[in-house]
């Protein structure tokens, strides 16, 4: 395999905009990407282009060929196009398979794409379309295993009983679980492309709505619109572009078991650190998939970057803030930077190119060399169906 770097990324603000199709949010990432790769417009050396989206067919009406529709009003019209949909995971699955068609030596430049439209006009559409993701055949047996109190966020139900798990295997308290929003609130307000923007209290999260189990609203993901691009290629090819390359170490994919909680991002991590050549005490920044604000705890012990059920002191005693020891979701994570589901890998990628180039203004980590992303997705029972994990290194 050739060696494969990030030579480009883009992304719109996260955030609802009604008026704004997905093709629009889709040419705004992928603009700003080619750009930042120092690829002008019309070029024709791109080979492929990987799109990934996961409800445009329940919500748009658009199936089949969704990505050749979003990226009609780009420069990446014509070029080659692979749709991938796996679950929240499909910005981050459709990241490994452009690494893999520039690695393999299929193409020279690959660009990776993720755009959901979450915002539409029937309220509550969205959040019930994510019981799609749920075995239909056997819809009503996981709904009660999920005791779910059928509010349309089946969703929140599974987070809440990981953080019931988790509470129960830790110390883990849901003040802990407010303080992760509350420092995810904060890195939101310094990130200009999240969703919110805001400073939070823990009493003013204990206090929300509930939503499922311990989880209140602001421990919760919002419905997003938005859209991410990475453009990978050789280091060749980026340095004749005059492109800042940021190295691919590792990107991995994999598919959880019925019947079988906590494997399934653990052993991706080993295999992810292994190729990577690098360990869990490289690592300086940190992506994760905190859909709900317990999942950070549970991820940083699922990725090895501390023991089991140390994550609750790392937190207590700053580590995982920027400025820490560990800054975790710098970008403000799901909770405060969005989630408009397929974007939503590859906006960590975003971010943490973003980070190991030092340009991420006032929430750069400093002297980030190594960072690791974790995106998860679906429902397999009593696991997520999907997770990827990508780990990433600045230039030498």
């Amino acid at each position: 395999m050739r060696d494969v770097v990030i030579s480009g990324v883009g992304m719109t603000a996260f955030g609802k905009h009604p008026e704004r199709p997905v093709s629009s949010l889709a040419a705004e990432a992928v603009g700003e990407a080619l750009t930042d790769a120092g690829i002008p417009e019309g070029a024709s050396e791109i080979g492929a282009v990987y799109y990934g989206n996961v409800l445009g067919g329940l919500l748009q009406g658009q199936e089949s060929v969704r990505g050749q529709h979003a990226v009609r009003d780009t420069a990446l019209t014509g070029v080659p196009l692979i749709n991938v949909e796996n679950a929240c995971a499909s910005g981050a699955t459709a990241l490994n398979q452009a690494w893999l068609a520039v690695g393999s030596g299929q193409v020279d430049i690959a660009v990776a794409i993720g755009a959901e439209k979450l915002i539409v006009a029937e309220r509550g559409k969205a959040l019930a379309s994510l019981t799609s993701v749920l075995d239909q055949e056997r819809l009503e047996e996981v709904r009660a295993d999920l005791g779910s109190r059928d509010t349309g966020s089946v969703f929140m139900d599974i987070y809440a009983r990981f953080a019931t798990w988790y509470q129960e295997s830790s110390d883990a308290t849901p003040e802990d679980f407010a303080q992760v929003s509350v420092k995810n609130a904060g890195h939101g307000a310094a990130n200009p492309k999240a969703q919110y923007g805001r400073e939070l209290t823990v009493d003013e999260v204990l206090a929300a709505r509930q939503v499922s189990g311990p989880l209140t609203v602001p421990m919760c993901a919002p419905l997003s619109d938005g859209a991410a691009a990475v453009v990978l290629t050789t280091p060749e090819l980026a340095r004749h572009a005059q492109a800042s390359p940021v190295r691919v170490l590792a990107t991995v994919v994999g598919s959880g078991r019925p019947g079988v909680y906590g494997e399934l991002v653990p052993s991706l991590a080993t295999r992810a650190y292994e190729t990577a050549g690098i360990g869990p005490g490289d690592i300086d920044v940190v992506e994760c998939h905190d859909a709900a604000a317990p999942a950070e705890l549970i991820v940083l012990e699922q990725l090895g970057l501390c023991g089991a059920g140390e994550a609750p002191s790392l937190l207590r005693a700053g580590a995982t803030r920027l400025g820490g020891r560990l800054p975790v979701n710098p970008s403000g994570g799901l909770v405060s930077k969005g989630h408009p589901l397929g974007a939503t890998g590859l906006a960590q990628i975003v971010e943490l190119t973003d980070q190991l180039r030092g340009r991420a203004e006032n929430r750069q980590v400093e002297g980030a060399r190594h960072a690791i992303a974790e995106n998860a997705g679906g429902y397999i029972g009593p696991d997520a169906a999907v997770a990827a994990i990508t780990v990433l290194a600045g230039a030498d």
